[in-house]
């Protein structure tokens, strides 16, 4: 949350009424703070509600010790972000700027009263959301970033967090008082401040320290597994949760899939003036979490068995194991990495597979080349276009008329800062420790030019990611699944093997939209349903 205060006005206009505060009571202790005593921790599980009947509360900074931000939180009012409906951790410290009394909620019947209680609910879910986005776009965490723009495995990690929105402060190297958060030598390090530096940081090991990624109890058991988090995995989440199925979604990289890393989608009904894949996906996020939905990342589901008694045993890359009635699998694609010499060694240092404000920031006022010619192309050029000095879309065919929407190829075309090169490709890239130059290649004339480039976005062929199912379901050559007639199955979802459905990107035929996806994910609940309830 930012703390706490975004919402406030939102808090304000929408309290809880007297009848939510007498329900609250019900299941509450009262519990009572002096003045400058702290009410929790960052890194503190999230696994109670706080509303204030007296007093005040304010945010403690990290570094200082003083008060974050001016505005507080007193009587009427309740702590808590969106991590309390997923069960996750706090992000911030708070404590009593006076002496206070709260109600104090355990979490679980919290959940059961938002449940019982609709209005109740909404206007939680509301703040709770308020307070999530706030405090992604302000950085006021105890998550503290720190050099990423010269180590590309704290960049990656800094990537990691902005695709995921998770709220975290990002302090360059040479920042005016970057000392006062390490007690040695200043150098690149993720730290959930005041903790020291995470040792040898990665993703996973951010997401464990921040509660992201949930600890799945052994012998863990749930309706229907979803693999994966986009746009089809989070719409089969929220669906599921809806129909009473008890549900978890296992995401190895990002919430949102290759959805979330668009800038701008103005294709999806019901947003005339466009929204961001990561804002669209993250809704259905807080929708599947207030449904009961859980979200485990980053984590991959290494294998997958069938055992006697029709459950299914899925291993994941820690080795921890979900059993599942039925499988959706919404695993979507991924770019493919292109042949080129030094790919790996530019992969992070001018070499990306998404343009997210993350990526954005390191080629301002630079030229940069996006390779690809469908929609995601297009808006991550069109992004870009805002900061980079000029973008250089490349193109392999000789237009854009089959791959692209036709406003978005207008728009490219008509914008003074994107060139658009047909018939070209990039036969090599050049720099030192990070992408200083490409080298284009025309297939039409043979030409090739030499031209700097701060960064190349590759958004071209996409892969799916189905290693894992090769010995359970049929695939098509390109690795794709199988389902509906192409495999007998009852349901346009149904693969080859009963009780794995298979949505979005990912499934053989299906179309390559958002809003495709959406609908897939949602349509398929009612066939899991009707399979868990035939094999129960």
């Amino acid at each position: 949350m930012e703390a706490l205060a975004p919402a406030l006005s939102e808090m304000q206009r929408r309290p809880l009424t007297d009848e939510h505060v007498a329900a609250l009571r019900t299941i509450s202790r009262v519990k009572t703070y002096t003045a400058g005593e702290i009410v929790w921790s960052a890194g503190d599980p999230h696994n109670e509600f706080l509303f204030l009947t007296e007093g005040e509360i304010e945010v403690v900074d990290p570094l200082t010790g003083g008060r974050l931000i001016p505005s507080t939180l007193g009587p009427g009012q309740f702590a808590g972000d969106m991590n309390f409906l997923n069960g996750g951790t706090t992000s911030i410290t708070i404590r009593a700027a006076r002496d206070t009394t709260v109600l104090v909620a355990p979490r679980q019947d919290m959940l059961n009263l938002m449940s019982r209680i609709p209005e109740m609910s909404d206007i939680i879910i509301t703040v709770f959301a308020a307070r999530w986005r706030r405090q992604a776009e302000s950085g006021d965490s105890s998550l503290t970033v720190v050099g990423a723009e010269a180590d590309r495995k704290i960049r990656a990690i800094e990537a990691f967090a902005s695709r995921n929105r998770i709220p975290f402060r990002s302090v360059a190297l040479d920042d005016a008082g970057v000392q006062d958060y390490f007690e040695g030598d200043v150098r690149p390090a993720v730290m959930f401040y005041p903790k020291p530096p995470i040792e040898d940081p990665t993703p996973r090991k951010v997401a464990c320290q921040i509660g992201l990624d949930l600890p799945i109890e052994k012998g863990a058991t749930v309706d229907v597994l979803i693999v994966g988090a986009g746009p089809s995995g989070v719409a089969a989440a929220v669906y599921a949760g809806a129909e009473g199925l008890s549900a978890m979604v296992v995401e190895e990289a990002a919430l949102g899939g290759q959805a979330g890393t668009s800038s701008r989608i103005e294709n999806y009904m019901g947003f005339p003036t466009g929204i961001s894949g990561s804002d669209l996906v993250l809704r259905g996020v807080i929708q599947a979490m207030k449904f009961g939905g859980r979200f485990a990342m980053p984590r991959r589901v290494r294998s997958l068995e069938h055992r006697a008694d029709g459950k299914f045993l899925a291993t994941l890359d820690d080795d921890v194991t979900i059993t599942a009635g039925a499988i959706v699998v919404a695993a979507g694609v991924q770019y493919r990495r292109l042949p080129f010499d030094r790919l790996e060694d530019f992969e992070g240092a001018g070499v990306y597979y998404a343009a997210t404000d993350a990526e954005a920031r390191y080629c301002r006022n630079a030229p940069v080349h996006v390779i690809g010619g469908g929609n995601s192309a297009g808006q991550a050029a069109m992004y870009l276009s805002r900061t980079a000095k000029h973008v250089n879309v490349l193109v392999r065919g000789k237009s854009l008329a089959a791959s692209m929407s036709d406003y978005l190829s207008s728009r490219l075309e008509a914008e003074p800062r994107i060139t658009l090169h047909y018939n070209t490709q990039i036969s090599a890239l050049h720099g030192d420790e990070k992408l200083a130059r490409v080298t284009l290649s025309n297939a039409a004339t043979g030409d090739a030019t030499e031209m700097d480039s701060a960064a190349v976005f590759i958004m071209v062929g996409a892969a799916p990611n189905t290693d894992w199912l090769a010995d359970h379901v049929r695939l098509d050559a390109k690795g794709f699944v199988k389902t509906g007639a192409d495999v007998d199955a009852d349901s346009p979802y149904g693969t080859s093997h009963p009780g794995i459905f298979a949505v979005g990107d990912v499934r053989a035929g299906s179309v390559k939209r958002v809003a495709s996806a959406v609908g897939e994910g949602s349509v398929v609940i009612s066939k899991v349903w009707t399979y868990l309830n035939d094999n129960a």
